[in-house]
Protein backbone atom coordinates (compact mmCIF):
# COMPACT_ATOMS: atom_id res chain seq x y z
CA UNK A 1 0.00 0.00 0.00
CA UNK A 2 1.34 3.22 -1.14
CA UNK A 3 0.47 6.62 1.06
CA UNK A 4 1.04 8.64 -2.26
CA UNK A 5 -1.55 6.12 -4.37
CA UNK A 6 -3.83 6.42 -1.48
CA UNK A 7 -3.77 10.29 -1.88
CA UNK A 8 -3.51 10.67 -5.60
CA UNK A 9 -7.15 8.33 -5.23
CA UNK A 10 -8.58 10.52 -3.14
CA UNK A 11 -7.80 13.87 -5.36
CA UNK A 12 -8.46 12.43 -8.38
CA UNK A 13 -12.22 10.63 -7.28
CA UNK A 14 -13.16 12.98 -4.44
CA UNK A 15 -16.38 13.56 -6.55
CA UNK A 16 -16.93 9.52 -6.11
CA UNK A 17 -16.60 9.74 -2.58
CA UNK A 18 -18.66 12.62 -1.35
CA UNK A 19 -21.22 11.82 -3.85
CA UNK A 20 -21.35 8.21 -1.48
CA UNK A 21 -21.46 10.13 1.84
CA UNK A 22 -24.17 12.22 0.74
CA UNK A 23 -26.32 8.85 0.01
CA UNK A 24 -25.04 7.36 2.97
CA UNK A 25 -25.92 10.42 5.83
CA UNK A 26 -29.53 10.91 3.72
CA UNK A 27 -29.67 7.49 4.19
CA UNK A 28 -29.12 7.16 7.79
CA UNK A 29 -30.82 10.34 8.56
CA UNK A 30 -33.83 9.18 7.26
CA UNK A 31 -34.07 5.70 8.81
CA UNK A 32 -33.32 7.18 12.58
CA UNK A 33 -35.67 9.76 11.96
CA UNK A 34 -38.42 7.03 10.99
CA UNK A 35 -36.91 5.17 13.25
CA UNK A 36 -37.23 7.44 15.94
CA UNK A 37 -40.99 8.29 15.32
CA UNK A 38 -42.66 4.71 14.95
CA UNK A 39 -40.02 3.23 17.53
CA UNK A 40 -41.80 5.53 19.83
CA UNK A 41 -45.22 4.51 18.67
CA UNK A 42 -43.73 0.95 19.00
CA UNK A 43 -42.79 1.30 22.36
CA UNK A 44 -45.86 2.63 23.26
CA UNK A 45 -48.22 0.03 21.96
CA UNK A 46 -45.77 -2.69 23.91
CA UNK A 47 -46.28 -1.07 27.34
CA UNK A 48 -50.26 -1.03 26.36
CA UNK A 49 -53.05 -2.21 28.46
CA UNK A 50 -54.71 -3.49 25.18
CA UNK A 51 -53.36 -7.01 24.66
CA UNK A 52 -53.63 -7.27 21.14
CA UNK A 53 -51.47 -3.64 20.76
CA UNK A 54 -48.67 -5.54 22.61
CA UNK A 55 -48.68 -8.79 21.09
CA UNK A 56 -48.42 -7.21 17.68
CA UNK A 57 -45.53 -4.87 18.58
CA UNK A 58 -44.01 -8.01 20.89
CA UNK A 59 -44.28 -9.64 17.87
CA UNK A 60 -42.80 -7.05 15.84
CA UNK A 61 -39.62 -6.23 17.77
CA UNK A 62 -38.83 -9.85 18.35
CA UNK A 63 -39.13 -10.65 14.44
CA UNK A 64 -37.53 -7.39 13.06
CA UNK A 65 -34.40 -8.08 15.76
CA UNK A 66 -34.11 -11.80 15.21
CA UNK A 67 -34.02 -11.53 12.10
CA UNK A 68 -30.53 -10.32 9.53
CA UNK A 69 -30.86 -6.86 8.10
CA UNK A 70 -29.69 -8.39 4.73
CA UNK A 71 -32.49 -10.31 4.60
CA UNK A 72 -35.15 -7.76 5.52
CA UNK A 73 -33.35 -5.59 2.61
CA UNK A 74 -33.36 -7.91 -0.35
CA UNK A 75 -37.02 -8.90 0.46
CA UNK A 76 -38.41 -5.21 0.51
CA UNK A 77 -36.35 -4.86 -2.88
CA UNK A 78 -36.85 -8.47 -4.52
CA UNK A 79 -39.16 -10.01 -2.68
CA UNK A 80 -42.02 -7.49 -2.07
CA UNK A 81 -41.99 -7.06 -6.15
CA UNK A 82 -42.88 -10.66 -6.50
CA UNK A 83 -45.98 -10.17 -4.92
CA UNK A 84 -47.18 -7.47 -6.27
CA UNK A 85 -45.81 -4.47 -4.41
CA UNK A 86 -43.26 -2.27 -5.64
CA UNK A 87 -41.98 0.71 -4.96
CA UNK A 88 -42.69 4.00 -7.18
CA UNK A 89 -40.77 5.78 -9.41
CA UNK A 90 -39.59 9.52 -9.74
CA UNK A 91 -38.19 10.13 -13.09
CA UNK A 92 -36.52 13.70 -12.24
CA UNK A 93 -35.31 11.68 -8.65
CA UNK A 94 -32.77 8.90 -10.15
CA UNK A 95 -33.17 5.02 -8.12
CA UNK A 96 -35.67 6.93 -6.03
CA UNK A 97 -37.01 3.17 -6.15
CA UNK A 98 -33.86 1.94 -4.31
CA UNK A 99 -33.44 4.21 -1.85
CA UNK A 100 -37.24 3.85 -0.82
CA UNK A 101 -36.54 0.09 -0.28
CA UNK A 102 -33.24 0.88 1.41
CA UNK A 103 -34.78 3.36 3.72
CA UNK A 104 -37.92 1.77 4.54
CA UNK A 105 -35.80 -1.36 5.18
CA UNK A 106 -33.80 0.08 7.67
CA UNK A 107 -36.09 2.42 9.09
CA UNK A 108 -38.55 -0.55 10.26
CA UNK A 109 -34.96 -2.28 11.84
CA UNK A 110 -34.01 0.67 13.28
CA UNK A 111 -37.51 1.01 14.26
CA UNK A 112 -37.55 -2.02 16.31
CA UNK A 113 -34.46 -1.38 18.54
CA UNK A 114 -35.30 2.21 18.70
CA UNK A 115 -38.54 1.04 20.16
CA UNK A 116 -36.77 -1.19 23.25
CA UNK A 117 -34.40 1.91 23.74
CA UNK A 118 -37.40 3.83 24.82
CA UNK A 119 -39.16 1.18 26.37
CA UNK A 120 -35.69 1.14 28.55
CA UNK A 121 -35.86 4.71 29.28
CA UNK A 122 -39.81 5.32 30.02
CA UNK A 123 -39.39 2.47 32.40
CA UNK A 124 -36.18 4.01 33.84
CA UNK A 125 -38.45 7.29 35.28
CA UNK A 126 -39.56 7.12 38.49
CA UNK A 127 -43.34 5.31 38.71
CA UNK A 128 -44.27 8.35 41.04
CA UNK A 129 -44.11 10.83 37.92
CA UNK A 130 -46.84 9.01 36.43
CA UNK A 131 -49.13 9.15 39.29
CA UNK A 132 -48.25 12.74 40.05
CA UNK A 133 -49.33 13.66 36.78
CA UNK A 134 -52.53 11.62 36.92
CA UNK A 135 -53.31 12.67 40.39
CA UNK A 136 -53.41 16.74 38.71
CA UNK A 137 -56.01 15.45 36.35
CA UNK A 138 -53.65 14.32 33.35
CA UNK A 139 -54.78 11.72 31.14
CA UNK A 140 -52.48 8.68 30.65
CA UNK A 141 -51.55 10.07 26.96
CA UNK A 142 -50.68 13.59 27.99
CA UNK A 143 -49.02 12.39 31.22
CA UNK A 144 -46.49 9.77 29.35
CA UNK A 145 -46.04 12.84 26.25
CA UNK A 146 -45.88 15.43 28.17
CA UNK A 147 -44.21 14.28 31.83
CA UNK A 148 -42.68 10.89 31.06
CA UNK A 149 -41.31 11.10 27.74
CA UNK A 150 -39.28 14.80 28.15
CA UNK A 151 -37.71 12.66 30.86
CA UNK A 152 -37.12 10.13 28.92
CA UNK A 153 -35.47 11.85 26.34
CA UNK A 154 -32.45 12.50 28.84
CA UNK A 155 -31.96 8.68 29.71
CA UNK A 156 -32.41 7.32 26.05
CA UNK A 157 -30.04 9.90 23.95
CA UNK A 158 -26.86 8.25 24.55
CA UNK A 159 -28.43 4.71 23.11
CA UNK A 160 -30.36 6.88 20.08
CA UNK A 161 -27.02 8.39 19.41
CA UNK A 162 -25.50 4.77 19.75
CA UNK A 163 -28.25 3.82 17.34
CA UNK A 164 -27.10 6.39 14.71
CA UNK A 165 -23.80 5.55 14.55
CA UNK A 166 -25.19 2.07 13.74
CA UNK A 167 -26.88 2.75 10.95
CA UNK A 168 -24.38 4.97 9.31
CA UNK A 169 -22.19 2.18 9.68
CA UNK A 170 -24.94 -0.70 8.69
CA UNK A 171 -25.67 1.71 5.84
CA UNK A 172 -22.72 0.16 4.16
CA UNK A 173 -25.28 -3.03 3.10
CA UNK A 174 -27.64 -0.65 1.08
CA UNK A 175 -25.11 -1.24 -1.69
CA UNK A 176 -25.99 -4.26 -2.66
CA UNK A 177 -29.16 -3.37 -4.13
CA UNK A 178 -27.54 -0.76 -5.96
CA UNK A 179 -27.62 2.56 -4.03
CA UNK A 180 -24.49 4.35 -4.44
CA UNK A 181 -23.57 5.02 -0.99
CA UNK A 182 -20.19 5.51 0.39
CA UNK A 183 -19.68 1.74 -0.57
CA UNK A 184 -20.99 1.56 -3.69
CA UNK A 185 -18.76 4.56 -4.62
CA UNK A 186 -16.10 2.77 -3.09
CA UNK A 187 -15.92 -0.12 -5.19
CA UNK A 188 -16.81 1.88 -8.70
CA UNK A 189 -13.47 3.36 -7.50
CA UNK A 190 -11.31 0.27 -6.92
CA UNK A 191 -13.26 -0.92 -10.13
CA UNK A 192 -11.24 2.23 -11.88
CA UNK A 193 -7.85 2.08 -10.08
CA UNK A 194 -7.68 -1.74 -9.31
CA UNK A 195 -5.96 -0.60 -5.44
CA UNK A 196 -8.25 -2.18 -3.29
CA UNK A 197 -6.42 -1.70 -0.02
CA UNK A 198 -6.36 2.17 -0.83
CA UNK A 199 -9.84 2.59 -1.71
CA UNK A 200 -10.94 0.38 1.49
CA UNK A 201 -8.64 2.22 3.60
CA UNK A 202 -10.39 5.96 2.39
CA UNK A 203 -13.73 4.64 3.26
CA UNK A 204 -12.89 3.04 6.60
CA UNK A 205 -11.55 6.20 7.57
CA UNK A 206 -14.58 8.17 5.68
CA UNK A 207 -16.64 6.01 8.08
CA UNK A 208 -15.01 6.74 11.34
CA UNK A 209 -15.03 10.25 10.67
CA UNK A 210 -18.95 10.19 10.18
CA UNK A 211 -19.27 7.86 13.40
CA UNK A 212 -16.64 10.16 15.49
CA UNK A 213 -18.38 13.53 14.79
CA UNK A 214 -21.89 11.97 15.52
CA UNK A 215 -20.76 10.72 18.77
CA UNK A 216 -19.20 13.93 19.74
CA UNK A 217 -22.98 15.68 18.75
CA UNK A 218 -24.61 13.19 20.77
CA UNK A 219 -22.15 13.72 23.53
CA UNK A 220 -22.63 17.62 23.44
CA UNK A 221 -25.89 17.45 23.47
CA UNK A 222 -25.85 15.07 26.04
CA UNK A 223 -23.94 17.25 28.45
CA UNK A 224 -26.70 20.61 27.14
CA UNK A 225 -29.35 18.23 28.70
CA UNK A 226 -27.47 17.10 31.63
CA UNK A 227 -26.93 21.08 32.97
CA UNK A 228 -29.13 21.42 36.00
CA UNK A 229 -29.96 17.74 36.44
CA UNK A 230 -28.46 16.41 39.76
Amino acid sequence: MSLEKTILIINRYSSFFLDGIKSTLIIAAFSVLLGTVFGTLMATMRMSRIKPLKILATIYIEFVRGTPLMVQLTFMFYGLPMAGITFPDISFIPNFSRYTAGIVAMSMNSCAYVAEIIRSGIQAVDVGQMEAARSLGFRHSQAMSMVILPQAVRNILPALGNEFVTVIKESSIVSVIGIADLMFRTNDVIALTYRSLECLLVAAVIYFILTFTSGRLVALTERKLSYGRK
